[in-house]
């Protein structure tokens, strides 16, 4: 594969752009090593990102099947070729592996690789990756199958400028992964003290409804029967708020039930654990990103919470539609509504702030529709994958 200036530099652009499409950690690392297997014409590239003792707490390959990866065995060590470009952070380019002497041999099932072209990938002084590829794809002659025809200074340069936008994007990603937990956090800090003044407030008067029953139960056995009636009632009401919260703290199930099914979950524990009537219609949904099915469901959830606790309303209505190839999530309630400009005027935000940034996180957008008596629609849009 000829590199000119102008093929090298907008394949270095297609490179980069995907990484700066991708958010999760895995993602990221996926595109990273297929940009830069594609981007050079390689048989096989690979990353690992070192872990505190001595091996990888991550290694992501290209241009091995799942079935040889599973034969090949556990993930690599740092040593070798590998623990050099870690540890000495220097680029190595070489003709023929096997030829170092630094090279230690590989599992039986392991792929036949010659030429090799690996560097570290930096975040400032740290090295938080090592990408390398081998077996340059191009013309070979009979007599030499099985030799690579190497890896040149101008491949070099090109993958220098790939891992400095990898680190840029790995990094990046590694940011959004911390603020979720951190979001994950807050979020059940916030439920563990709802639930903790609801059930306070049920077990209450459930205690004083109790000791009203026991001092009438002698001399007025009807009203002492009807405030039993009352603790069986609080009882049932108390044990739905647990379950509605248990279901909020529990990690969604995106990965095993899907967007669609977790919502339809939640939505029907929440129409049993409140007064208000709460509906969700899907169609035609088809599978999203798992970074924007985490965004719609939290954003679901926050607008749930709202329209369940401050609307006022007696109906909520959830609605998942495909939009071309992404998809738009609608809660709307028949509360009492709010003005949004002296919302954000009064500083009180309603959790907006955090699912516009949800929202945009993902590529998204979020419009709300609201009027003082006139109910509230949080509408969320994601672009699919």
């Amino acid at each position: 594969m000829s590199h000119r200036p102008s093929s090298g530099l907008a394949a270095v652009s297609t490179a980069l752009l995907a990484m700066s499409r991708r958010l999760e950690v895995h993602d990221v690392l996926k595109t990273i090593v297929v940009s830069a297997r594609e981007l050079l014409d390689a048989e096989y590239a690979a990353l690992g990102v070192p872990d505190d003792h001595g091996g990888f707490a991550q290694f992501v390959v290209d241009g091995v099947s799942d079935e040889q990866w599973k034969a090949i065995g556990p993930l690599p060590r740092q040593h070798g070729i590998l623990a050099a470009m870690l540890h000495e952070q220097k680029t190595e380019r070489l003709a023929d592996v096997r030829k170092d002497p630094r090279f230690e041999g590989w599992p039986s099932a392991h792929p036949e690789m010659s030429d090799f072209l690996g560097l570290p990938v930096r975040d400032g002084d740290e090295t938080i990756a090592a990408l390398f590829l081998a077996n340059k794809r191009c013309p070979r002659p009979p007599s030499s199958r099985g030799d690579g025809c190497g890896f040149t200074e101008e491949d070099e340069e090109l993958l220098s400028i790939l891992a400095q936008h990898a680190a840029i994007a790995l990094t990046n990603a590694r940011l959004y992964e911390r603020s979720r937990e951190l979001t994950i956090v807050e979020e059940r800090s916030r439920l563990a003290h709802e639930l903790h003044d609801a059930v306070s407030q049920k077990l209450f008067s459930l205690r004083l409804t109790a000791q009203a029953a026991a001092a009438l139960v002698d001399r007025d056995p009807a009203r002492a029967k009807g405030e039993l009636q009352q603790i069986a009632a609080l009882a049932a009401e108390a044990a739905d708020e647990l379950r509605a919260a248990v279901v909020e703290l529990r990690p969604a199930a995106l990965d095993e039930d899907g967007l669609v099914a977790t919502l339809r979950t939640q939505i029907q524990v929440l129409d049993r654990a409140h007064s208000a009537r709460v509906t969700f219609d899907s169609s035609a949904v088809r599978a999203l990103p798992a970074a924007q099915e985490e965004a719609l469901l939290r954003v679901a959830q926050e607008a749930l919470h709202n329209a369940l606790r401050h609307s006022g309303g007696d109906r909520v209505d959830v609605t998942l539609a495909r939009r071309a190839q992404g998809a738009v999530l609608s809660v709307t309630d028949n509360g009492k509504g709010f003005e949004p400009r002296a919302v954000r005027r009064a500083g009180r935000h309603l959790g907006l702030v955090s699912m516009r940034d949800r929202a945009s996180g993902v590529g998204g957008r979020l419009r709300v529709r609201s009027a003082p008596g006139q109910g509230t629609t949080i509408e969320m849009e994601v672009p699919g994958g």
